[in-house]
């Protein structure tokens, strides 16, 4: 029995797959561009970004891990919180929201090669990259969207 394949119906379902792909608005990691202010002006998704969930990437052992160098008040509960960063309260009064963006998803181009912290949506140009890690970044677009949320969050108490 011979199957008849109707292409035209093929090419609308690659057409609707590709739009929704593109329908999504996320920015692929190796298309960011950190401006000549060094900030990332425009978000990565279409999605706006939830700061409840940003909390969540942030203090996450395993994902962001932010609290293994830098302290946070209002993360008090967690033990640990790291010295080698910057303290985070009042983050959002010191820097804008293009600037934290920037420092989150490629902190080596806002300060410097040397920096310790991690650029968190890059995909290329590691050092020492495990082979299971190799052409990934650390968070996904929208978890990057969710962790700036919680940060503009964070005010001079």
């Amino acid at each position: 029995m011979k199957t008849k394949i109707n292409l035209g119906a093929v090419a609308l379902m690659a057409g609707m797959l590709f739009t929704g792909a593109q329908a999504s608005g996320e920015v692929a990691a190796d298309d960011v561009v950190v401006n000549e202010d060094r900030q990332v002006v425009e978000a990565l998704t279409s999605q706006a970004g939830d700061a409840a969930s940003g909390k969540k990437w942030f203090a996450d052992r395993k994902l962001g891990n932010c609290l293994a160098c830098h302290q946070n008040a209002d993360l008090a509960s967690q033990p640990f919180h790291g010295e080698i960063g910057p303290e985070l309260n009042g983050v959002s009064d010191r820097f804008s929201e293009a600037e934290l963006r920037a420092i989150v998803v490629d902190s080596k181009s806002v300060f410097g090669p040397e920096s310790v912290m991690p650029s968190f949506y890059r995909t290329k140009d590691f050092a020492r990259t495990a082979k299971a890690f190799a052409g990934k970044s650390i968070l996904t677009a929208q978890q990057l969207e969710d962790v700036l949320a919680y940060l503009m969050t964070l005010k001079e108490q």
